[in-house]
């Protein structure tokens, strides 16, 4: 009999931390630094069982099609998110696999037997992040385009999805965006009632969609006071909901020995050696389409976007860096994705000297 796992994003460690964009070129970054992360399969998997054995929660991948143009094309290289993380659940222990899924790309009752897939694979370490979608370019690719109401069709896409992990006897569903007839999904999910999920959300109506729909929030923001709204914005919509959703953030990490090597090295990566067409041009097709972002970002946070797609920076030595999330913690987020300009070769430093730290501090187990 296979042996069921509980997935580490349900119950655990309190702050929980986990990999973010490495199944992509750059990872978050758009830079030409000699380090730049190539998503090299080999050195995917070297850094998911880093961060397996370190403890880390999850391992959550981006979902991209197109590049971003530049010197770099960041972005173009990427990994499928399924099959990225089916493939990586033979090749870890612990630690909870999403896969990342564009709504309107990838029919519902498919995505449900990848996802239950996953999640039978991995005996119950699956988790979905759900993206409505914002990149019409990469829809293109598909002969399709956004609705409208890009969040009403995220909501029936996922009640069909739940419906058919369920296992549940084949049933009908007649929507505004589907019409689907004898759906079923035996064997259903090992996680019940579904996998664990997530959604970005900023917008008002992406916040909507993600406090109903999901056990996980990511958000981005750009000061501690920004943030401490945000949450509070949460909270009132996730209790309107009649949700228990926790809230995460994306953060950009540069950890060395002294703050000057990690200021300088930031200095290198995000500024002196950025694709600076590529920056322009994923900042670009944010602001027009996405509303991921305070407007403002876009022009008081450049050097992060080119450091880490817009999300916050985490730059400085072990005990800078473990006040701070200590600090973010206390704002109300319960937990954090990590992208380093290379999660191979920084990953082992970062959990060697920031993890104890949470420890001591009651973060973590």
């Amino acid at each position: 009999m296979s042996l069921i796992k509980n997935n580490p994003m349900r119950g655990g460690n309190k702050f929980k931390l986990g990999v973010f964009g490495a199944n992509a070129d750059g990872c978050l970054s758009i830079t030409k630094h000699p380090d730049r992360w190539m998503a090299e399969w080999d050195d995917v998997v070297a850094a998911a069982q880093i961060s397996d054995r370190a403890g880390l929660d999850f391992f959550l991948p981006l979902a991209r099609w197109k590049g971003f143009g530049g010197e770099t094309n960041a972005r173009h290289i990427s990994y499928e998110t399924f099959t990225f993380a089916a493939a990586l659940s033979g090749l870890t222990q612990q630690i909870a696999l999403f896969a990342t899924v564009h709504t309107l790309i990838v029919p519902p009752v498919y995505a449900a037997k990848a996802l239950a897939t996953l999640d039978h694979a991995s005996h119950g370490r699956a988790g979905l992040n759900m993206v409505c979608g914002w990149n019409q370019p990469e829809f293109d690719m598909f002969g399709l385009t956004k609705p409208d109401q890009v969040y009403d069709q995220g909501k029936e896409w996922f009640e069909i999805l739940k419906r058919t992990l369920s296992g549940e006897a084949p049933f009908d569903f007649k929507g505004d965006f589907f019409d689907l007839k004898g759906v079923c999904g035996a064997p259903g999910s090992v996680q019940k009632p579904h996998p664990i999920t997530l959604s970005a959300a900023f917008s008002p109506p992406g916040r909507d969609f993600a406090a109903a729909a999901c056990d996980c929030i990511f958000t981005t923001f750009n000061t501690h006071e920004d943030a401490a709204a945000t949450i509070a914005d949460f909270r009132g919509r996730v209790e309107k909901a009649d949700g228990n959703a926790g809230l995460f953030a994306p953060v950009h990490v540069v950890c060395r020995p002294t703050t000057t090597e990690a200021e300088d090295y930031y200095e290198s990566y995000a500024v002196t050696q950025t694709d600076n067409a590529a920056v322009d041009q994923h900042m670009a097709m944010k602001k027009k389409m996405s509303g991921s972002h305070d407007p403002a970002a876009y022009d008081l946070y450049r050097k992060r976007f080119a450091g880490g797609a817009g999300s916050y920076p985490l730059i400085g030595t072990p005990g800078q860096i473990a006040d701070e999330m200590i600090r973010l913690n206390q704002l109300g987020f319960g937990g954090l994705a990590l992208s380093f300009v290379n999660p191979k070769d920084e990953l082992p430093y970062f959990c060697d000297h920031v993890l104890p730290l949470l420890t001591e501090a009651g973060l973590r187990q």
